[in-house]
C-alpha cells in the first residue's frame, strides 16, 4: 500500500473513485447520526479542489484507491468547525499552523481488512509530528460507541509516537428531542 497526498484530484476517473468510495464509507450514517456527515456531491467536489486541503490517497498494491482521508492547518476551510477556538486556546500553534484537522478518513468497503486505515493515520501522524503539531479530528456517537473510533485512534497514535502523545475531548454537542403524546384527557375526547 501507499499513500500518495495531493492538494486536488483534478482527474475526472480518480475523482469518480474518490466519491464512490467516500459515499460507499459513510452512506449508512445518513440513518445513524442527526448531524448530517456525508457531504452533498457538490461540496465534496469542492473539497477536492480546494488546494487548502491535503487529500491523502490511500493505493493498493494494484494502484487502486481503497481509502481517502482530507487534512488541513488551514482550518477556515473546514466546514463546521470554529477556527477562533483554537486560536484562543493554542494561539501560538494557530499562529504557526500546526494544529491540523481530519475532515473525513474513509475506506472503501472492500478494504476494510486491510491496513489502508491505519496507513491513512499513520500518513497524517507523520505530517503533524514533523511540526510538533496536534490532530483535530470528530465523530459521531456511533462511530465513537460502536466502532470505538477515539479509542482505536487513541491507541494508533500513542503507538506511533512512542506513547509521546496526549488526548483530549474538546467539546461534545447533544441533540435532543422533545415529544408531546397526547394527553390522558385528550385521547379519550376524540
Amino acid at each position: 500500500m501507499l499513500v500518495k497526498i495531493i492538494d486536488q484530484i483534478t482527474d475526472d476517473e480518480m475523482h469518480k473513485a474518490a466519491w464512490d468510495l467516500y459515499e460507499g464509507a459513510f452512506r449508512d450514517l445518513r440513518s445513524l447520526a442527526v448531524q448530517r456527515h456525508l457531504m452533498y456531491r457538490s461540496e465534496f467536489e469542492e473539497v477536492m479542489r480546494d488546494p487548502r486541503v491535503d487529500k491523502y490517497l490511500c493505493l493498493n498494491d494494484d494502484g487502486k484507491l481503497c481509502g481517502l482521508s482530507t487534512f488541513t492547518n488551514d482550518l477556515y476551510a473546514v466546514p463546521l468547525i470554529a477556527p477562533e477556538y483554537f486560536e484562543r486556546r493554542w494561539p501560538e500553534m494557530y499562529a504557526q499552523k500546526r494544529i491540523w484537522y481530519v475532515g473525513f478518513a474513509a475506506v472503501g468497503t472492500e478494504a476494510r481488512d486491510t491496513r489502508a486505515f491505519s496507513e491513512l493515520v499513520t500518513a497524517m501522524q507523520q505530517t503533524a509530528a514533523a511540526r510538533n503539531g496536534m490532530i483535530g479530528i470528530d465523530y459521531c456517537r456511533y462511530n465513537d460507541d460502536e466502532r470505538n473510533f477515539g479509542r482505536v485512534v487513541r491507541l494508533m497514535l500513542k503507538r506511533l509516537s512512542g506513547g509521546a502523545m496526549r488526548a483530549e475531548c474538546l467539546d461534545q454537542q447533544s441533540f435532543w428531542i422533545y415529544e408531546f403524546p397526547a394527553a390522558p384527557s385528550l385521547r379519550a375526547a376524540a
